[in-house]
């Protein structure tokens, strides 16, 4: 962490995560894909409960985000002690955050599908999809617990035999249980459900064992444990704005929904399959923070100034050119991806294909929004993340979405997330360069750091 060549650390830290994330955004799509062949109504039902398992993740990254950058920390400061506790203390907040969607799953599903439609067959799906997925949500929880720990010691090699294992899993489950395949019931969305759970308990599994056998610098025993209120606080001064930051997303993705289905349930498809199709250009700029992270958090911990600065250049310039990439296959096939993939109707491709176009405009400046993001949390600044969140997707995008769609139509909605981006763009720029003068300016550069280059 302290020695390695940046670009070589980076890249070993970062491409295992960004290729297993690649893996998880394929099955994300594979999901819909194959809901997609029931009916648009099924499709929709899905995109109804991504906020839900947006907030799943959110509390979960969150949580993660904490337990990585204080672990990381405590061991660029040779704190053993401090990074065992701060690994244990996250375990157990994970197991309780589980809990707590569980008992959402059995008495809320079915009413937040309620609140947004009176289509009972919309409603039908949504509730046994939900309801699998929080009741079952130990599997996401633990798995990016588990997930997180072997990233703050540099071991991301596992975590994409974790993840990549498990989406496979889900990948070939989902036709199956679906479609009942192979003598098995026909499940239709609830199989989908199942099958994204049964994937996550086995990369459960697999990640734990990697933390025992693989991982011998910090110990997560949980015998005798008691939790330390000093640490849960420590690894929360970090996690919560994550988790609120992160949250916002949810709460302006069921917004939207709202908006949508003010003209009609295909466009609020429409946008969950723009959620879908984005997460294969996003993840693996994901992945990149996961492995940047821990890499800004030691050599902070450590005081190595350039390496910081090395790391956060080539990172912005990584995730910009991903970004890009995205934009041109969002700009060219928007069409072929509505049609080939999601078997859309000729009225979803109509709301669909300005959709994609519009919104995939904003994706080159995002790539450096994201970045900006993750040095913020690694330096123990997340409230600052927090603050370009709620002000992209709370202050801008939902009030001007609804103005637009109130005023000028469907097709205007979409401008909204772009015009956010912009906002956002802006205000981490400005942010970054306060935390740079505030944090890093004042670091000394030490012979290690320099050698290092």
């Amino acid at each position: 962490m302290g020695t390695m060549p940046v670009p070589r650390l980076l890249i070993t830290m970062s491409l295992p995560m960004m290729i297993s994330m690649l893996v998880q955004a394929l099955y994300n799509i594979v999901d819909s894909m194959f809901v997609a062949k029931l009916s648009e109504e099924a499709l929709t039902a899905v995109s109804l409960a991504f906020p839900i398992q947006t907030l799943m993740i959110s509390v979960s990254s969150g949580t993660g985000v904490g337990i990585n950058a204080l672990l990381s920390r405590n061991l660029g400061e040779k704190n053993f002690e401090g990074a065992n506790r701060a690994a244990k203390n996250g375990i157990f907040l994970s197991i309780i955050s589980c809990l707590v969607f569980a008992l959402f799953g059995i008495f809320g599903a079915r009413f937040f599908f309620s609140v947004q439609t009176n289509d009972p067959k919309i409603i039908q799906y949504g509730a046994q999809y939900l309801t699998i997925i929080c009741v079952l949500s130990v599997g996401i929880f633990m798995q990016i617990t588990f997930e997180r720990l072997l990233q703050s010691t540099g071991n991301t090699f596992y975590n994409m035999i974790t993840q990549g294992i498990g989406a496979i899993i889900n990948i070939i489950l989902d036709p199956i249980l679906i479609f009942g395949l192979f003598g098995m019931p026909r499940l239709e969305v609830a199989g989908a459900a199942a099958a994204t759970v049964i994937g996550q308990l086995i990369a459960v599994a697999m990640s734990l064992y990697f933390n025992i056998k693989k991982n011998p610098e910090i110990n997560i025993n949980m015998r005798k444990f008691r939790p330390h209120g000093k640490t849960i606080s420590a690894i929360y001064q970090v996690g919560i704005p994550s988790i609120i930051m992160q949250s916002i997303g949810s709460v302006m993705t069921f917004g939207m929904n709202k908006i949508l289905l003010m003209f009609s349930s295909t466009a609020a498809a429409v946008f969950g399959v723009y959620f879908k199709l984005q997460s294969f250009i996003f993840m693996p700029v994901f992945g990149l923070n996961n492995g940047m992270i821990p890499i800004i958090a030691y050599n902070y911990g450590a005081r190595y100034k350039k390496r910081i600065i090395q790391t956060i250049k080539i990172s912005i310039l990584i995730a910009i050119s991903i970004m890009t990439i995205g934009f041109i296959l969002f700009q060219t096939l928007p069409e072929w991806m509505l049609l080939n993939l999601f078997d859309a109707s000729d009225n979803m491709v109509a709301i669909g294909v300005p959709a994609l176009r519009i919104i995939s405009l904003c994706f080159i400046l995002a790539g450096f929004g994201i970045i900006a993001g993750s040095v913020f949390q690694a330096l123990g600044n997340g409230v600052y993340s927090l603050i370009v969140s709620a002000c992209r997707q709370l202050i801008v995008i939902l009030p001007a979405a609804y103005i637009f769609a109130k005023v000028f139509g469907l097709n205007m909605v979409w401008w909204s997330i772009p015009l956010a981006e912009l906002v956002s763009l802006a205000l981490s720029a400005f942010l970054l360069r306060r935390i740079y003068l505030t944090k890093i300016k004042p670091l000394e550069n030490s012979s290690a750091d320099s050698a290092a280059q």
